[in-house]
């Protein structure tokens, strides 16, 4: 199959990305968390505080505040059982989970991270961070700056960031469970990562920008990867310099540089890893879209221009008040975040909660290597929705406007109907839904610039956007539940998307909820 018929498939009729005769393995699923063996290993602070700090000052954090930056983003944070009853309603069995203050298709978690870590408490070098036991492995020793920065986008200064985190996708975490359909995952998955980085880096104080554009086989080579198996997708340098990686220095490069030169600078690493299962299926549609997604020379690192038109003003616009400053407890937002499912109970939600909401949500700007501007980062991807019994706006399907903070009606009626019918699996019940937001984007997934490397980039911007959203609706009272199993084609005919190239990347049912019925317990200090 073509790989741009597969990446159609995939998001508008992903039922023939399935085969016909696709069973589970649960008894040889993996672990959903990487294990090395006979490595190094530097533990980390156990001591987690409650909540997340501002540094007072640009001189680099001690080894405790990078265990701590680690744990709220990736780290396993609750022990939680949840029952399961049977169709007789008279046996009840527990399913044990591990979560993380991310959200997870199936709480398989695809995704890894690494760092590159130059502090004084610890040998320099690449670190993988094993969650399993909230430790770092030391990967490979040494001062890697220049390599990195030939792999990278030329406006980042290693030189000023104590630290440098990859988040990678490790194939077969969650392709054994959905098969093809994993892709759409991996990238999203990566990208809620990525939202949670930024957030905690802010509370912090840290400065940071995320690199899509790299040379993917020199850092896979660096972490010591096997891009048959695991690849990275993005890169984030964190600097306590305010000012450090805020605007592109705008220099160009003295020479292209190739993935495959920068290769042959450092040995090739051979760690033994451990995941549980004992069958691997293969993922040839997986290996071919990472393989095409590849640059193997700068000259392929592009700039995106904004392409959102100016929305016209008209009758049918909904102006939401203006909010005070919105702040939180982000530690604190964290914790009580988590999906709901069949846990909503139809609510009142004010105009107050909606604007801030959609303002906190969509204003959450970060830098990027993909902006061809400087300190102005421009959004490619936007939120629509349908909202139902909202203080001071009628029941309908509405795109929201960031500029002018205002809902522009697309169509008028209550159609939470219209939406269960849409869900492929009922994780939800949307009767019991005041607001379900759609994130939005192109529907050619930036291929146009970026090939089929933008439709995975795509992803991870919506991610970034969707972990965002739920924080700040966990912090409102309020909590969202993240789906994919809902028809693309049927939201775009609601949000009439298709006619204006847009099309829905993920639906965010959001409201009010019962405390769910689970036993759970804090993994911390």
């Amino acid at each position: 199959m073509e790989l741009e018929t597969f990446l159609h498939l995939l998001h508008f009729d992903t039922e023939k990305v399935f085969p016909p005769d696709w069973e589970v393995d649960w008894e040889d699923a993996p672990l959903p968390y990487k294990l090395y063996r006979r490595l190094p290993e530097i533990p980390l602070s156990a001591e987690v505080p409650l909540t997340l700090q501002k540094r007072e000052d640009d001189r680099n954090p001690s080894l405790d505040e990078l265990g701590h930056f680690l744990w709220y983003v990736y780290g396993l944070t609750q022990f939680a059982q949840s029952p399961i009853i049977d169709e007789t309603g008279k046996n009840v069995s527990f399913t044990p989970s591990l979560r993380r203050f991310v959200p997870s298709g199936g709480a398989l978690y695809p995704n890894e991270v690494y760092v590159y870590v130059k502090l004084d408490d610890v040998p320099e070098g690449i670190y993988h961070y094993d969650v399993a036991h909230h430790q770092l492995i030391l990967l490979r020793e040494g001062n890697y700056d220049h390599y990195l920065s030939r792999s990278l986008d030329n406006g980042v200064p290693l030189s000023d960031c104590f630290c440098t985190v990859f988040v990678s996708t490790l194939f077969w975490k969650n392709f054994y469970k959905y098969n093809n359909f994993s892709y759409r995952l991996q990238g999203l998955d990566a990208g809620v990562i990525i939202g949670q980085t930024l957030g905690v880096a802010n509370q912090m104080g840290l400065s940071t920008k995320v690199c899509y554009q790299f040379l993917d086989r020199s850092l896979n080579h660096l972490l010591g990867l096997s891009e048959q198996e695991e690849s990275v997708y993005a890169v984030i340098p964190l600097s306590t310099k305010p000012s450090m990686i805020c605007v592109d220095n705008g220099k160009k490069r003295d020479q292209t540089m190739s993935a495959t030169e920068l290769c042959r600078e450092v040995p090739v690493l051979n760690h033994t890893v451990y995941n549980r299962s004992k069958r691997v299926i293969d993922y040839p549609m997986l290996k071919k879209l990472n393989e095409a997604s590849m640059f193997e020379t700068t000259k392929s690192f592009a700039k995106l221009t904004n392409k959102n038109a100016e929305t016209p003003l008209g009758p049918e616009m909904v102006f939401l008040p203006v909010t005070e400053s919105f702040s939180c407890d982000f530690a604190a937002a964290c914790r009580k975040r988590y999906s709901p499912g069949i846990d909503f109970t139809l609510g009142n939600v004010s105009q107050t909660q909606i604007s801030t909401l959609l303002k906190e949500t969509s204003s959450f700007l970060y830098q990027n290597d993909l902006d061809d501007t400087e300190g102005q980062i421009e959004s490619r991807v936007s939120l629509y929705g349908s909202f139902y019994r909202v203080e001071g706006i009628l029941d309908g399907a509405y795109a929201y406007d960031n500029r002018t903070h205002a809902l522009r009606r697309i169509t008028k009626g209550d159609h939470r109907e219209f939406l269960q019918d849409g869900l492929t699996m009922p994780f939800v019940n949307m009767a019991q839904v005041p607001l379900c937001i759609n994130v939005v984007g192109d529907r050619d997934h930036l291929k146009e610039r970026l090939g089929v490397r933008g439709y995975r980039i795509q992803q991870m911007e919506a991610g970034i956007l969707v972990q965002r959203l739920l924080l700040v609706a966990s912090a409102l009272g309020m909590n969202g539940h993240a789906l994919l199993g809902f028809d693309a084609n049927q939201s775009d005919e609601l949000f009439r998307s298709e006619s204006k190239g847009k099309t829905g990347l993920i639906q965010i049912p959001v409201g009010p909820h019962h405390p769910r019925a689970w036993i759970k317990g804090g993994l911390h200090s």
